[in-house]
């Protein structure tokens, strides 16, 4: 059974739509802006959507003070792809699957109304919320597998609609910046006051960045948008390496890749890479993709224009990417001018043009989990 990409929606500082999100990185704007969040008395480059924006938009959810900000994003950006394809959650052939790592954290801070209660921290908590709010029939599903959540998300979505379980599956992925994530990733020396620079030889380390992005992934031929692609394979692997570091030698993702291309050989045009700036990983996967035989391929992070957005990035980074493919357009990695990594990749120094037909998807995390996906036109 073939499965494809459908609908799609992108909420971040660089608009509320894909379209928007996709119009600002061809124009090289960033969302990410040097600022100090919390009590931390330190600068550092952070992605964070508005109240402005976010309050403007809220205006069209009912209740919408019932919801947290992250619930309301989500809710924004699951109506629209609703609006545009015409499916609803009440369809009991149809499925949410929610990708986060943190949820709503924010919720067990000391500044939250009192109208939202604290039970929504629970992450299967806070996504029947939202599949409520759809009058969804069926129980959302949550994933949460650190900074692969939201790709292994929609390999997940494609598996059970190839079991026959489901024929639509809508993938939310969405994480906030919140003073937890900030102060975590600060623990680890991770953060640059700077906009990051994947895979460049200065780079400094990663910016946390916040959004929601929805795809609908679909067994339905009829009505594709242009960017739809077919959900080839997706595999994922845990090298066990450490609790926060990657394997230098790349073998979860090696054998991520792997198991998503085996009896797949097609020529890939394009790898849209986890690359969050930071020393070891950038250089892990440069050594996956080259152990894997992925030399001259084009590639790129987009973690220069929205920082790390966590649980959301794969969804995100695999929405704009597929929004790319229709135009044939290559996006360059923001950040890059100079190589930093032992492995022999080839990053996108300026947007181009190019036949894309294919393209994989990749992501890393925390635990040494792996996971990669193939997309085909």
């Amino acid at each position: 059974m073939e499965v494809f990409t459908s609908y799609h929606n992108i909420i971040s500082p660089l608009g509320f739509t894909s379209k928007e999100n996709y119009s600002s990185v061809l124009t090289d704007k960033l969302g990410v802006k040097p600022c100090q969040y919390g009590k931390q008395n330190e600068t550092f480059c952070l992605s964070i959507i508005s109240d402005e924006q976010l309050n403007s938009a809220s205006q069209k959810i009912k209740d919408a003070v019932l919801f947290s900000k992250l619930e309301k994003l989500s809710i924004l950006s699951i109506q629209d792809v609703l609006d545009q394809s015409g499916i609803s959650l009440s369809d009991p052939k149809t499925l949410l699957i929610y990708s986060t790592t943190k949820g709503n954290i924010d919720l067990l801070g000391n500044s939250i109304k009192q109208s939202i209660s604290k039970e929504r921290a629970y992450l299967s908590s806070m996504a029947n919320a939202i599949a409520n709010y759809f009058n969804a029939v069926n129980k959302p599903l949550v994933i949460s597998n650190a900074c692969i959540s939201g790709l292994l998300a929609i390999i997940t979505a494609q598996r059970l609609i190839k079991a026959g379980q489901y024929e639509n599956v809508l993938v939310c992925g969405g994480d906030l910046v919140t003073e937890f994530t900030v102060s975590g990733f600060k623990s680890f020396n991770a953060l640059s006051p700077n906009p990051c620079k994947p895979f460049d030889a200065r780079r400094e380390g990663i910016n946390l960045g916040e959004a929601v992005a929805t795809l609908l992934v679909t067994k339905n031929k009829n009505g594709l948008p242009n960017s739809s692609m077919q959900i080839v394979n997706g595999a994922s692997a845990n090298d066990a390496n450490h609790i926060s570091g990657p394997s230098r030698t790349g073998d979860g993702l090696f054998k991520s890749i792997s198991q998503t291309l085996k009896n797949n050989k097609v020529k890939i045009d394009t790898i849209s890479a986890h690359g969050t700036a930071t020393p070891y990983n950038d250089e892990m996967e440069s050594v996956a993709f080259e152990r894997a035989g992925l030399i001259n391929i084009p590639v790129n992070s987009l973690k220069g224009y929205y920082g790390h957005t966590l649980g959301a990035a794969g969804v995100l980074e695999t929405v704009l990417t597929l929004e790319a493919a229709s135009h044939d357009q290559l996006i360059r990695s923001a950040g890059f001018s100079e190589m930093g990594v032992s492995g022999k990749i080839e990053l996108i120094k300026e947007h181009q043009t190019s036949n894309i037909k294919t393209f994989l998807k990749t992501a890393s995390g925390f635990g040494g989990c792996n996971v990669a996906a193939l997309f085909v036109k």
